[in-house]
């Protein structure tokens, strides 16, 4: 490979929530490394060119009042273009978020009145839960099944009818999902989005994991399925997840609908502070360029490999736990109810027996479900692999 998928980064110190304040962190025993397995960033550095824009721009010295260039815009429309499709995208469709979730509320915001239903999917997203339930709106799950091959799908009568008998008129749609790492294929957004049609229902999609579908898996944008789904649905981007930028804060928006996009805007700006960093700007353009599509390209075979690496593994020693091999995301999501079980212990006794062995994993109940862990694999392959022989030896025992 071109770029340096294998070498372990030392984060400590360096701002990381990763790894200078995990969940559980105070039970690891001595003699246990940390392994960051629970929030939602890569333990890779990203490409330079992100570096070598935002250097650039650092050393002219000045860092007044500016206003998104041309280059910025032309570069998400040649991306969206280029990896997911998108034709006739214009800079008039696209507007600065800060962050996904603060884009999520502003949608909310213009399509509902505080105490509305809105629908999602579970497991559930936790800064979805966060933002419905800090905001005043009435969250309407509908869960997702397994079917025969073990594939999490949407169960399309269960979305038809709470649509129906509570009269939801939002939903939010997460494509690729998170937590269970799930892609769509076309033919299932467009039956969604037949529901919704029917019944009349704004789309808020959040596609930030877009760019990070596994193996052959291709991610279908929301917007393209259908007429009413291109002029109902806010969909939401960033360079965030794909190139470890989370903490640059820098999302965006595309709406072709114009009173959407003006409301959006509106909404947007009346707190004052959803206005891009200037250094955030210079990175998506760095991110954006023929160097970052390479080293994406390097990057997904790295995380193809750790999620067939870490589901073979589970499904030969963990008996009892379940999961879907990911199709997208870097987070694997496991049900443990099975292993808890069969071993009389609570999910609680089980998630601290890894964070006392250093395998810092995230508590799947606030996703929704009972028996969940989520587990990060965007690391060096030689720490997920050391992260499941301590599983081996000090968790999932007899």
């Amino acid at each position: 490979m071109t770029y340096d998928f294998t070498t372990i980064m030392d984060r400590r110190g360096k701002d990381s929530i990763a790894v200078d304040y995990p969940p559980n962190g105070e039970l690891t025993k001595e003699g246990f490394d940390q392994i960051p397995m629970w929030v939602a960033d890569m333990n890779f550095s990203t490409v330079p060119t992100i570096q070598e824009a935002m250097i650039r721009r650092a050393q002219h010295g000045a860092f007044g009042y500016f206003r998104t260039s041309d280059e910025y815009y032309q570069s998400i429309i040649d991306w969206q273009r280029d990896r997911n499709g998108v034709e006739g995208l214009k800079p008039e469709n696209i507007g600065y978020e800060n962050g996904v979730l603060g884009g999520v509320n502003s949608a909310v915001s213009i399509f509902c009145s505080k105490g509305d239903k809105i629908l999602l999917h579970s497991p559930t997203y936790v800064g979805f839960t966060a933002v419905l339930s800090n905001n005043g709106y009435d969250m309407v799950l509908s869960p997702l099944y397994r079917d025969e091959q073990g594939v999490w799908r949407m169960n399309f009568e269960d979305m038809e009818e709470k649509l129906r008998d509570q009269h939801i008129h939002t939903a939010i749609f997460c494509s690729p999902y998170n937590p269970v790492g799930r892609v769509w294929e076309r033919w299932e957004i467009e039956k969604a989005m037949e529901l919704f049609e029917k019944y009349q229902v704004f789309v808020i999609s959040d596609e930030i994991w877009s760019d990070l579908t596994l193996g052959d898996h291709k991610h279908i944008p929301t917007q393209s399925v259908s007429e009413y789904a291109k002029m109902h649905t806010v969909a939401m981007y960033a360079p965030s997840k794909t190139f470890n930028l989370a903490g640059l804060i820098g999302s965006y928006h595309i709406v072709y609908n114009p009173w959407i996009h003006d409301r959006m805007l509106k909404e947007s700006s009346l707190c004052h502070y959803n206005s891009m960093n200037v250094m955030s700007m210079h990175a998506l353009v760095g991110a954006y360029g023929p160097e970052g599509r390479a080293w994406l390209d390097e990057l997904k075979q790295v995380l193809t490999d750790n999620a067939e690496y870490a589901y073979n593994h589970i499904m030969e020693h963990y008996p009892g736990v379940t999961l879907m091999k990911p199709e997208g995301t870097y987070m694997l999501f496991l049900n443990c109810e099975g292993w808890c079980k069969a071993h009389n212990i609570t999910i609680d006794e089980l998630q601290k027996k890894g964070a006392e062995v250093g395998v810092m994993w995230q508590d799947g109940r606030k996703f929704h479900d009972p028996y969940g862990i989520r587990m990060n694999l965007a690391s060096p392959h030689s720490r997920i692999a050391e992260a499941f022989d301590r599983l081996d030896k000090y968790v999932f025992t007899d």
